[in-house]
C-alpha cells in the first residue's frame, strides 16, 4: 500500500479593522468558517473602539473571495492580505 503524499494546505495571514461592537469578533470568525477556511492563530488588540485583528488562516479556497465576505461586514473597515503562504511557494 503506497500512502497518498499529503498536499500543503495554503496558508494566509490577513489583517483586519473593525468597529468594537457585541458579536462582532463572533461575526467575523463564523464568515471565515462558512468561507471554508480554519483559522490556525488569531491575535488582537483593541484601541478605543477598534480592534486590529492578525489572523492566520488555512484553506484551498480563493482568499480573494473571503477578503471580499469580510469587507461586506458592516463593523469591519478594512481587510489587508499581508502574506499568502502559497503564493510564496510558488516563486521559491
Amino acid at each position: 500500500m503506497n500512502p497518498q503524499p499529503r498536499t500543503a494546505i495554503p496558508t494566509y495571514t490577513l489583517n483586519c479593522r473593525m468597529s468594537q461592537e457585541a458579536a462582532a469578533l463572533e461575526r467575523l470568525c463564523q464568515v471565515v468558517r462558512v468561507r471554508g477556511f480554519r483559522i490556525a492563530r488569531m491575535s488582537m488588540e483593541t484601541s478605543g473602539r477598534i480592534l486590529d485583528i492578525a489572523l492566520t488562516l488555512e484553506g484551498s479556497r480563493p482568499v480573494a473571495m473571503l477578503q471580499s465576505q469580510l469587507e461586506k461586514l458592516h463593523t469591519v473597515t478594512s481587510v489587508e492580505l499581508v502574506s499568502d503562504a502559497l503564493a510564496r511557494s510558488r516563486t521559491a
